[in-house]
C-alpha cells in the first residue's frame, strides 16, 4: 500500500461514514479486512508515521483552540481523528495549524475532534484476518516530546494571537483579550 492507497482508503470510508468519526472506524476495519495482513501493516506503518508526524506543539494549541482544552490523551484522539479528516486537512494543518478553521467544512464538538477508535482499525483488522496481534512496524522511536515550541495553553490572548482564524471561528464568543486588544503600539494597555 502506497501513500496514495491510504489516504483513497482513509477518504472512502469517512465519506461512507458520512464523516462519523465511530462509523468511520468501523468500516475501515471491515475494509482492511478484505487485504492481506501485509497491506494491513503497511497501512499501519503510515497512520502511525502520520500520528507521529502530528506530535507537535502548534497542532496541539490548534487542537486545544478547537477542543477548548486537550489533554495527552485527548490530543492523541485528536490525532487520529486529524487524520480521518483526509490528506487535504492533515497536510494543511501540519502546513499551517491555523488553518485548520478554513479546512474545515463543519465541525460538531459531540462527535468531531476525537477519533481513538480509528487509531486502532489496524490493529483491529489485522487480529481479524490473523489471530495474532500486529507485529512491530519497524518505525523509529516516536519523540518523547512534541516538536516545536511549546506554548501557555492556559493563556487565552496567547492561543488568540497564536491562532486568530481559529480562535475568531471557535472562541471568539469567550471573553477575554483578543489579540489586538493585548497592547497598544508602545505596550500600552488596550488599543
Amino acid at each position: 500500500m502506497d501513500e496514495t492507497d491510504f489516504w483513497e482508503l482513509v477518504d472512502g470510508t469517512r465519506a461512507a461514514a458520512g464523516g462519523d468519526p465511530e462509523a468511520h472506524a468501523e468500516l475501515l476495519v471491515d475494509r482492511l479486512t478484505s487485504f492481506d495482513p501485509e497491506t494491513v501493516t503497511d497501512f499501519a506503518r503510515h497512520f502511525e508515521s502520520r500520528f507521529v508526524r502530528a506530535y507537535r506543539w502548534d497542532v496541539w494549541g490548534a487542537a486545544w483552540v478547537l477542543l477548548d482544552g486537550v489533554g495527552d490523551d485527548a490530543f492523541e484522539n485528536f490525532r487520529c481523528w486529524l487524520i480521518g479528516r483526509g490528506r487535504r486537512v492533515f497536510e494543511g494543518t501540519l502546513h499551517e495549524p491555523d488553518a485548520l478553521a478554513e479546512l474545515l467544512d463543519a465541525f460538531d464538538e459531540r462527535r468531531d475532534g476525537e477519533a481513538e477508535d480509528l487509531g486502532y482499525a489496524a490493529f483491529d483488522a489485522y487480529e481479524l484476518l490473523t489471530g495474532d496481534e500486529l507485529p512491530e512496524l519497524g518505525l523509529p522511536e516516536p519523540p518523547a516530546e512534541p516538536l516545536g515550541t511549546p506554548l501557555d495553553f492556559e493563556d487565552p490572548a496567547a492561543l488568540a494571537a497564536a491562532y486568530p482564524r481559529l480562535w475568531a471561528r471557535f472562541r471568539a464568543q469567550e471573553a477575554g483579550p483578543r489579540p489586538a486588544e493585548r497592547a497598544g503600539p508602545a505596550g500600552e494597555p488596550g488599543a
